[in-house]
Formats: C-alpha cells, sequence, structure tokens
C-alpha cells in the first residue's frame, strides 16, 4: 500500500512533496517581503467551540487502554453529547480493565465484555465491526502505521495520537494512509494539540501575514526532568517488559526526540512551511535508568536559502527547563508556548502583537482537539492532519537518527531509507535484538 499510493498520487517513493499541506503556497515560502492578508479560513484555521454539536451517535473503540489512551477516550466522551465508547483493546488485561473502570464510574459508559479483546491483532476485530464509526489510536507509536493503514481501509474516522511512527519505513505507510483517507473523505484528528490551540492559529495567522517578515530560523526545545520508568519484573518477558516499559525502549517510542519533542518540531515546521535539506545532530546517554534510549538531543536542521532551526530535547534532573519555540524573521520573533504567553516581538523588544488570553481563553487543547474530531465528523467539514504529523514526525526522525550515527543525513536519504525498528514477529517471549541500556553510539551506529 505504501509504494502504490504514493506513486499513485505522483509521488516516486523516497522524495517529499515540495511543500507540506497545511503550509503550501504564501509570500513567506517565495521568499517574498510583500505584505500578505490571508484570513483565518484561508490558512484553514479550525473553529474553537466549547463543545462539539449534537447528532447521530458517534461509537467508538479505544486501540490502546494505557494513560494516554485512557485520557483520550474520557476527552473524547467530553467532546460532545451523543458519543460513546463501546469497544476496547489493549495487550494487557491489566491495563483494560482500570481503563474501563474509570469510563464506568466517571461517565457511566460500560463496554460490554463481548467487546473487550486482547491481543496483537486484535485491533482488527474493532475495524470490523460495522457499528463503530470512529478509532481512538493509543498505542506505543511502533504499532501506529499499521493500525492506522488498517482504519482507512475499514473507513472509520480516527483520532491519532502523535508521533506517527518511529522509522522511515512506518512514515510511508502513515502518508500513504492518509491519502486514501482523503479520497474517502474520513475525518483524521492527531494528538499534536498545539495545532488545536487558539492562540498559536492566531500567532501562525500574523506570521504567515508577515508580520515577522522573511521567515530566516526556528528553535524547537523540550527539555526537562527525567520522566517515567519501569523495570523488569522476573515473571516478564522481554516482550512484556518492552511494552510496559515502551517510553524508554526505541523501536517502541522512538525516542523522546519523537514522543516528546515532536509537539515543538511540529510547531516549527507549520510555521516554516518546508522541509530541511539535511540534518547534523549531537546526542546521548548520560543518566538514564531503563531502556536503550538517549536522554538529550541537539540537532541543527538546515533549510535551502541559508534558512536554519535548532531542535534540543533533554530528559535529565537537575538541568534547566525549557518548552517553547521560537520562529525568526526578517523583522521580528514569535515567541511560542503553553504557558499563556505567546507573542511577537521586534528587535528592539517592543510588542508588535500578543494573543489576548482575557477576552479569547485557551480550551485545554487535549479537550479541543476532540472536539474538533467530533464536529468534523458532524458538520462534515473535513479535517486530515495525518499527512501534516508524518512530515513532522520525520524531521524528528531525521534529527534522531543524524545524533545516532554522528553523521549528517538528508532529506532525500531519509524518505528513501528502508530503516524499520522493532521485531517481525509480535508475541510473548524473548527479543534476542534488544539489549537493555544498550544505546545508539554516534560514530559508531549503523546508518540510517
Amino acid at each position: 500500500m505504501a509504494s502504490s499510493a504514493l506513486l499513485g498520487a505522483g509521488l516516486p517513493l523516497g522524495v517529499a512533496p515540495a511543500l507540506l499541506s497545511s503550509c503550501s503556497g504564501g509570500e513567506q515560502q517565495k521568499g517574498s517581503t510583500v505584505q500578505a492578508n490571508h484570513s483565518p479560513e484561508e490558512l484553514g484555521m479550525y473553529s474553537f467551540v466549547d463543545i462539539a454539536p449534537d447528532g447521530k451517535p458517534l461509537k467508538a473503540a479505544l486501540v490502546g487502554c494505557g494513560d494516554r489512551g485512557t485520557g483520550a477516550a474520557t476527552q473524547f466522551l467530553e467532546a460532545g453529547p451523543n458519543v460513546s465508547i463501546v469497544a476496547l483493546v489493549d495487550i494487557f488485561p491489566d491495563r483494560m480493565e482500570t481503563c474501563r473502570k474509570v469510563l464506568s464510574e466517571k461517565f457511566n459508559n460500560n463496554v460490554e465484555d463481548g467487546n473487550c479483546f486482547l491481543g496483537f491483532d486484535a485491533y482488527q476485530k474493532v475495524m470490523a465491526m460495522a457499528d463503530i464509526d470512529v478509532v481512538l489510536l493509543c498505542t506505543p507509536t511502533h504499532f501506529r502505521p499499521e493500525q492506522f493503514k488498517a482504519a482507512v481501509e475499514a473507513g472509520k474516522h480516527i483520532f491519532m495520537e502523535k508521533p506517527c511512527a518511529v522509522d522511515p519505513t512506518g512514515i510511508r505507510t502513515v502518508i500513504a494512509s492518509a491519502k486514501v483517507a482523503s479520497s474517502k473523505g474520513l475525518t483524521v484528528i492527531t494528538g499534536n494539540q498545539r495545532r488545536h490551540r487558539r492562540d498559536y492559529w492566531e500567532a501562525y495567522i500574523q506570521v504567515r501575514n508577515g508580520l515577522i517578515g522573511d521567515i530566516v530560523s526556528g528553535a524547537a526545545h523540550w527539555d526537562q526532568g527525567a520522566w517515567w520508568n519501569k523495570f523488569k519484573r522476573p515473571e516478564w518477558s522481554d516482550m512484556e517488559y518492552c511494552i510496559r516499559n515502551w517510553f524508554n525502549i526505541k523501536w517502541l517510542s522512538g525516542d523522546h526526540i519523537l514522543d516528546q519533542a515532536i509537539h515543538n518540531i511540529d510547531i516549527t515546521t507549520w510555521f516554516m512551511g518546508e522541509r530541511p535539506v539535511r540534518a547534523v545532530g549531537f546526542g546521548g546517554r548520560a543518566r538514564r535508568l531503563t531502556g536503550d534510549i538517549f536522554d538529550f538531543f541537539s540537532v541543527d536542521y538546515y533549510y535551502a536559502n541559508d534558512k536554519r532551526m535548532l531542535a534540543t530535547a533533554r530528559q535529565i534532573d537537575g538541568c534547566d527547563g525549557n518548552v517553547s519555540e521560537q520562529v525568526l524573521g526578517s523583522k521580528g520573533i514569535a515567541q511560542l508556548n503553553d504557558r499563556g504567553e505567546i507573542k511577537i516581538l521586534d528587535y528592539s523588544g517592543n510588542v508588535l502583537w500578543q494573543y489576548d488570553y482575557a477576552s479569547k481563553p485557551v480550551k485545554n487543547p487535549y479537550q479541543q482537539e476532540h472536539i474538533h474530531l467530533v464536529e468534523s465528523i458532524r458538520l462534515n467539514k473535513k479535517i486530515n492532519q495525518a499527512e501534516d504529523l508524518a512530515y513532522s514526525t520525520q524531521v524528528a526522525i531525521l534529527g534522531r537518527e543524524a545524533a545516532y550515527t554522528g553523521k549528517p543525513i538528508t532529506w532525500d536519504e531519509i524518505m528513501a531509507s528502508n530503516l524499520r525498528y522493532g521485531p517481525e514477529k509480535y508475541e510473548m517471549g524473548a527479543l534476542p535484538d534488544y539489549h537493555e541500556g544498550e544505546a545508539p553510539i554516534p560514530g559508531k551506529a549503523p546508518e540510517a
């Protein structure tokens, strides 16, 4: 499917579209300093209603019942009237029962025993259920491409958590499936939740309309303390341990530059409106307690016309924290973050624009994205964010592999790469190719 759909769309394998779909066109991408006057509607800004409209019942299946999946399910149930979760899928009975209990006690949403499916291939059972309108894909990232493909083939509307793949092989599957979803008129909402914040959208409109002039560079940062770990228990097989500790496992999460820094990389990719030409990265494993991933990254992305973007990601206690994005132009800088401090300054420090939080409060974006999901389906206002997420995820993958190998990697190389992480067969038991604590060594790691 990945090859045929891409080729059918006129895209030779290994070559990305010239512009990202949500950022195509516009004066800044052409290097012009001419003031634009794009309307929010022209740029594709979503509505920001407090609750989705009523309509025909929408029945959803949750694939992945962990903490994030349970959170997504509750946010879906709170998005609007006449919605329900009618099926659950997971690997582990304890995770499913915890989720089931939350849905029942908090929302009186009771999932029948016959609609609770366990196993690596259990997601296929809910895709075959005719009464399922929506699927929420919230498993560890490695499994996302094939599950997304199955949901699209089944004609389901989709919420897909970020990121959408851990390797270029998965990215190509997502891009191909995204195009099929568009041809079928399916709604696909993705979990890069900053795109569901009104303050980010209004800043984006200001940037696209020339307030900071020509974009010359950007920066993306997710630097925080240590994240969660789970240590292996004697009764767990290698596979069970990896999935229960998935965030710290390279083949399941893609490393934290994907799982967390994707938020910031996605924003700079969106605002800059183009893909990098190549990347050079740095990183390593200093204090992480489990798994086989890094705990810090710094990546230089090089673009056409000497533009640059710096992305950093760190998870080490006792260090400076910074979760933000900056987009620099010839006339000023857009300072972006989710702390309610979004504004645009000139280089003398004068405020050119700032978001008015007093008159336009920003709704929790994790809730807003599900409102957009239900609203899009019920009003037939089609939104498909999958391809944008795929390209942003590929930017993060490009940086990760540059850091892993210690070598420059081009965009065309990463798009054409056959790199794939993870086992070919999914079953509980030993994983001979997984070695706890053995992170890639820059200068010695295999090339992407």
